[in-house]
């Protein structure tokens, strides 16, 4: 099966938040300096007319959800707005799944809500395959990390789409989905040369995290102990978030590919949720795209 994803991407929440006509503006020279694909995240609302936007503003690059909350969405919605999308703007949309995290889902539908999680992707997937118009195998990905998820991805996707890991985890993640399948792995970095600066953003940034237990498990699992998670350490930083000069970022997204990813996307931490901050991506462009 053709990788629906190569290259570098751009994962970012300015994409999805703000004015449309600025990030409009900021897709078109984010896809003229070679990033091949935009992701964005969804917690509710509108994710489809965000999708919309940012295929309405460029001409070649994937427009990805990283990922759609399975959780706000009807199968039958997101294959039909699929559907739709790709039907005016061309196979460009290419959705990333995810079951979300207990403390969002429980608060936003209702306590004990949120259970079950492999069984839920599971029936998620099934209804997608029996839409009135199905979202097709290779048009979806999740946002797998454990064992059980991995494999689930690997028998009913294109692939995953990891976030928030190591290049230790892109290599696990590999090993477990095979050759043929999708490794399409977000990176997120900081511009930041003084380690103590670079730090301190990476971590007020990873206490967004500190509470989810799909991300605090999969770091133990990659051998971070309870001790990094609870003071997230100089060691869990620095092996989770990428930091430094233009060199630096370029180096960890090459380890990610070493280790077995098709495509890196790379998220700017510790800049706004509005406007995209495009300079940014542009000085990151030669060392990623070779634009």
């Amino acid at each position: 099966m053709k990788k629906p994803l190569t290259g570098t991407g751009v994962w970012s929440s300015a994409l999805r938040n703000g004015d449309p006509n600025e990030i409009a503006a900021a897709d078109g020279e984010l896809e003229s300096l070679g990033y091949s694909s935009l992701w964005i995240p969804d917690v509710g609302g509108d994710v489809f007319g965000a999708v919309e936007n940012l295929l309405a503003a460029t001409t070649t690059a994937t427009i990805a959800t990283g990922i759609l909350n399975l959780w706000m969405h009807t199968a039958d919605e997101t294959a039909a707005n699929h559907a739709t999308l790709t039907a005016e703007h061309g196979d460009r949309f290419f959705v990333g799944i995810g079951v979300s995290h207990a403390l969002l889902i429980d608060a936003r539908i209702e306590a004990g809500a949120y259970r079950k999680p492999l069984a839920q992707t599971r029936a998620f997937l099934d209804a997608l395959d029996a839409a009135p118009v199905p979202l097709a195998v290779e048009d979806r990905a999740l946002a797998a990390l454990g064992p059980k998820m991995l494999e689930l991805a690997a028998t009913r996707t294109a692939g995953v789409h990891p976030y928030l890991v190591t290049p230790e985890h892109t290599q696990l993640a590999r090993a477990a989905v095979g050759p043929d399948a999708l490794v399409a792995t977000e990176q997120g970095v900081v511009l930041e040369t003084d380690p103590e600066r670079a730090r301190t953003i990476a971590r007020t940034n990873l206490a967004n995290y500190f509470l989810l237990p799909n991300y605090t498990n999969n770091w133990k699992r990659l051998g971070f102990t309870d001790d990094d998670v609870a003071t997230l350490s100089d060691r869990l930083v620095d092996g989770l978030v990428a930091w430094g000069d233009v060199e630096a970022i370029a180096s960890r997204v090459q380890a990610h590919r070493d280790a077995g990813a098709d495509h890196v996307c790379i998220q700017l931490i510790g800049t706004p949720d509005a406007p995209v901050d495009v300079a940014a991506f542009r000085a990151l462009a030669p060392a990623l795209t070779g634009s």
